[in-house]
């Protein structure tokens, strides 16, 4: 019998960024996959991941946005989570097993006195079952493995943490606006301690990841709804202009380098121009040139020449 010839279904050039709301229930590779299916992109990722068991913000970058990852990542990040007070879990959400309890159940005042203690720069010990490497090992694959594991406190930043309401006597719902690094589960076993009592993370929802925020997200269900009445032939066209976000959004943080048609194009050649005008800096870590509101590359400027590290192909 002949072998049927495989037709290799066609992959779209997208650039940009698709901020999903993630739904609970689903990995957040879970998520990517139902996208690629809708989309079919060349080339996509994620910028953090959230558990099966949070909800919300999952910036998704396409093409030449996966270049500008990192400063998304690096971005601040909210949470909205649920503490259940009681008892302490192995995971320190609903997935682990009971593994302390107390009857001690914080009112509201008593948890807001504690609160700005969590707030700056603190130290912190990961939950066991989190991705940080141990030997080379993630500390989850060990801890489901039955591994003794004892991780070391790091330093994380938290911005801010606001009670936002005590719906009953044992659960209190936290608002915190945090850095790179930090785990909310963490936090809300921290917190459980200090006051006496135990708890863990019921619910969690991200509501920003660096400047893509709640009014930025889009449900798997309005992105489904959309690609279902697509008129035939339309391709994805319709739905990139609807849902995919500009590239230069990642970057809203760097400094910005209007440059000439011609500078772009030596630029683009990965070559280093002077930058002119009597207000033009002399140096910057990261910045970026654009060139008619559309970047061009990424780099850094040093004695007032700006030298491009990754360049963008947006034509």
């Amino acid at each position: 019998m002949a072998r049927q010839k495989q037709v290799k279904r066609k992959r779209n050039a997208i650039n940009g960024w698709l901020v999903l709301d993630k739904p609970y229930g689903i990995t957040s590779n879970d998520a990517l996959g139902k996208i690629k299916r809708i989309l079919s992109p060349q080339k996509v990722g994620h910028a953090g991941t959230l558990d099966p068991r949070a909800s919300g913000c999952l910036p998704l970058a396409f093409g030449e946005a996966t270049k500008t990852v990192s400063f998304v990542m690096d971005g601040r990040k909210v949470y909205r989570f649920e503490v259940t007070w009681g008892a302490e879990t192995t995971t320190d959400d609903t997935e682990g097993e009971v593994a302390a309890t107390s009857d001690v159940r914080p009112q509201a005042a008593d948890i807001e006195a504690v609160l700005p203690e969590f707030v700056g720069t603190i130290m912190q010990v990961p939950p066991i079952f989190s991705a940080i490497k141990v030997d080379g090992e993630r500390a989850y694959d060990l801890a489901r493995d039955g591994a003794d594991i004892e991780l070391e406190a790091r330093p994380i930043d938290v911005h801010r943490l606001h009670l936002v309401e005590c719906p009953d006597e044992n659960r209190a719902v936290i608002e915190a606006e945090c850095g790179k690094g930090t785990y909310v589960r963490a936090l809300a076993r921290d917190l459980g301690r200090r006051l006496g009592t135990r708890g863990h993370v019921t619910e969690l929802r991200r509501l920003l990841v660096g400047p893509f925020g709640e009014e930025d997200m889009v449900t798997l269900e309005n992105l489904l709804e959309a690609a279902d009445e697509r008129e035939e032939g339309e391709g994805v066209e319709a739905l990139v202009d609807e849902f995919i976000r500009p590239v230069r959004e990642a970057m809203d943080n760097l400094l910005e380098l209007p440059v000439s048609l011609e500078d772009a194009g030596k630029i683009r050649q990965g070559m280093a121009i002077l930058l002119r005008g009597r207000e033009a800096p002399l140096n910057c870590e990261t910045a970026f040139a654009s060139h008619a509101g559309e970047p061009v590359a990424i780099g850094a400027i040093d004695k007032g020449r700006f030298q491009p590290a990754r360049v963008f192909n947006l034509g």
